[in-house]
């Protein structure tokens, strides 16, 4: 299973591709999470005098090394002045210690599990397909008390799940817009966006966003030099963790044309002498995957809608 393959069915994951098409939102009922003191969109967040701020990294069998080890490096590698702890004590949850495959084959061996983790003050969802119902349990449960519970990739369905997202703006990978938009209807996608914060949730959009909205959380506990320092220790140049808005080319759909077909659902270039088709009021598309042309076979006006911007 390839990368893309890995973040469809992370994005698909316990629902029917019929689900997907009609937009029906199967999350349980859950009560908004309460925003932490302090914890608005922008603010900076509580520093403990002594210790090290929790981070927990959600995981199960599908998730996207880039979503979790990307973050993880940013929160491993802060240092402040002064301070002799660790600024971040980070570890892994998952339903149990089973190993999980991750994507690429990688095997992690889960630190804790959903009864014996360590409350956390962050949590990091990334895009994965194994995450059930102890873990959308899980999710509500400690976010009521975190000041950031942030989600990278299509890691927002997995929160968007739980029904914690509802009524909140949110983003994801550009090439799942659509399919989020219809899913969640009641979440307010915002297109072309590296981050979105509301409340103590926020949303990175694909793959290396979630480093930027990383450092974010950094640059909101200990100050943007901090954040700026540990970005540099990194050798990591993008500037996305101060621009919310730097996603802004992913906000256009691409044009599909002939010669350059792109799939309807996830404009993501495809192949037109191998890749599934479907044929619409004499119009033939062409799709990345199986699953995809299924979704669009469903309700393709709806498709076709959110490419014309209706």
């Amino acid at each position: 299973m390839n990368r893309r393959q890995l973040i469809l069915s992370s994005s698909a994951f316990g629902l029917s591709p019929l689900a997907l098409a009609v937009g029906s939102d199967t999350a349980a009922p859950a009560t908004p999470a309460t925003p932490a003191p302090g914890a608005s969109p922008g603010a900076p967040l509580a520093v403990p005098a002594t210790g090290s701020i929790p981070v927990a990294f959600l995981l199960s069998d599908g998730a996207v090394v880039i979503d979790f080890c990307g973050p993880w490096e940013v929160f491993e590698s802060v240092s402040v002045v002064g301070r002799h702890d660790a600024a971040f004590q980070l570890y892994t949850v998952a339903e149990t210690t089973t190993p999980i495959m991750a994507s690429g084959g990688m095997r992690i061996m889960p630190n804790f599990t959903f009864g014996n983790a360590p409350a956390p003050k962050v949590v990091v969802i990334p895009a994965q397909h194994g995450a059930g119902d102890a873990a959308l349990a899980w999710i509500r449960q400690v976010t009521h008390h975190t000041d950031v519970t942030m989600s990278v990739c299509t890691g927002a369905y997995v929160l968007a799940r739980t029904g914690l997202l509802r009524g909140q703006s949110a983003t994801t990978h550009h090439g799942y817009y659509s399919e989020f938009a219809m899913q969640f209807p009641d979440v307010r996608l915002v297109r072309g966006a590296r981050f979105v914060e509301a409340g103590n949730l926020a949303t990175a959009g694909g793959l290396s966003s979630g480093i930027d909205l990383s450092l974010r959380v950094v640059e909101r506990y200990f100050g943007r030099d901090v954040a700026a320092q540990t970005a540099y220790y990194m050798e990591y140049q993008g500037q996305g963790w101060m621009d919310p808005n730097s996603n802004q080319t992913y906000r256009t759909r691409r044009t599909s044309t002939s010669a350059h077909p792109v799939c309807p659902v996830c404009d993501m270039d495809v192949d037109p002498g191998t890749a599934p088709r479907s044929v619409y009021h004499d119009r033939t598309y062409y799709f990345c995957t199986e699953e995809h042309k299924v979704l669009f076979d469903k309700a393709p006006e709806q498709f076709l809608e959110v490419r014309a911007g209706v």
